[in-house]
Formats: C-alpha cells, structure tokens, sequence
C-alpha cells in the first residue's frame, strides 16, 4: 500500500517537471507566437483605412433632418433620435430594430427618443421627420423628400 503512495507522488513530480520543460521549450523556440506584441500599424497586419470610409461607416455624425423629409439608410446603419418627433420606414420584410427595447418599429410607429435603431437592409428603410429632428448616425444614409 505505501509503495502504491510514493509511486503516485513520483508519477505527480514527473510529470509537473516535465509540464516546466515543454512549456520553456515553446517559449524559447517559438517566441513570435508566444508573444503578445501587437502589429505595426499600417502594415498588413494592421491595414489604415481612408478617412471618407472612417467619415462614412465609422463615426457617429450628428444629423438636422428637416420636418416632412426622410432619412433613408443602407443596411447595418445605426440611428439615435435625439431631438424632435418622427416615425419608422419599414419595407415589406419588416421594421427597424430598436435594440433599446427589442423591438420591430414598423412603418408609421413612432420612434422613441434616445433608443438605438438598427437598419437590417438596404431596402429604403429610415424615418421620416414629423418636426424637425436630430438625429445620431452611424453608416450610409441620404436626406430626401
């Protein structure tokens, strides 16, 4: 029975010594990827993008949408009312995503202030202004008629 005992522990110290030796082999002979240093920026790694592409799919721009006009949007556009009143356009295929309250706004509801709408599709979705609206946008979108 004590033989059994000190072959286990003999067994759990070979193998915590042998768990040290492959673990500084790795690191010594594979040091670039077992590093945590980042890619030079602007290199393959990690490309710059152009500023209308950061202007246009990036930033958040602050958006006067005039009373009666549309905000139409391309699909994975962020929107935030921020001041003013306006209703959904939604499309055949459904609404926008209000992700503040996780629902569907269809055509015609009423978007809530200060909630994230997100535009599914390219399929003429957005809002249109009752009074003159502020409004937070993130993606490609178009002031109309």
């Amino acid at each position: 029975m004590r033989t059994r005992s000190i072959n286990h522990r003999l067994a759990a110290v070979v193998l915590a010594v042998a768990l040290v030796f492959g673990v500084s082999a790795l690191t010594r002979y594979m040091p670039g990827r077992v590093s945590a240093v980042s890619a030079e920026p602007g290199s393959q790694e990690d490309p710059l993008i152009s500023k209308s592409y950061f202007d246009r799919f990036v930033s958040l721009q602050v958006v006067t949408v005039p009373a009666g006009k549309t905000l139409s949007c391309e699909a994975g556009t962020e929107i935030v009312l921020r001041a003013g009143k306006a209703t959904a356009i939604g499309s055949d295929l459904g609404g926008l995503s209000d992700i503040t309250s996780g629902k569907d706004v269809q055509t015609g509801q009423a978007i809530v202030s200060n909630h994230l709408l997100i535009v599914p599709r390219s399929d003429g979705r957005g809002l249109r202004a009752a009074t003159e609206c502020v409004v937070m946008v993130r993606g490609a979108h178009a002031i109309s008629p």
